[in-house]
């Protein structure tokens, strides 16, 4: 009974033994290791580094870019409506509908909230 739950476990077992074997034993090995301190400096075109390494990046950015992927992975999901459009009928139809909806007021919304302006 519990036959294919030990395949699994074997596997995921394997699994995680392969990847800690790697980062345990491997990385080690295969690593850049050396004993100038030059060697380990960022390599920045053949100039000095100057400053710190980490740059304050806006936060619109980010946010335009998240809602860009929120709209972006909710609108796959027309996809599959769009291929068994027939087969579902009105009830479908409707449904995508109110989807739709859903996403065009949320558009709406993070537009009036000025959340896609690039300028304050």
């Amino acid at each position: 009974m519990l036959g294919q739950y030990g395949n699994i476990l074997i596997f995921v077992l394997l699994g995680a033994g392969f990847a800690v074997a790697n980062l345990l034993v491997l990385s080690p090995l295969l690593r850049f290791n050396s004993g100038d301190e030059r060697q380990k400096i960022a390599y920045e075109c053949g100039m000095e580094p100057i400053g710190t390494p980490y740059v304050p990046v806006n936060i619109e950015f980010y946010i335009f870019a998240l809602l860009f992927v929120i709209f972006d992975v909710e609108s796959l999901f027309l996809y599959p409506w769009a291929i068994i459009f027939k087969e579902i009928g009105w009830a479908g139809f409707n449904s995508m509908l109110v989807f739709i909806a859903v996403l065009f007021f949320g558009l709406v919304y993070t537009w009036r909230r000025g959340a896609l302006r690039w300028e304050r």
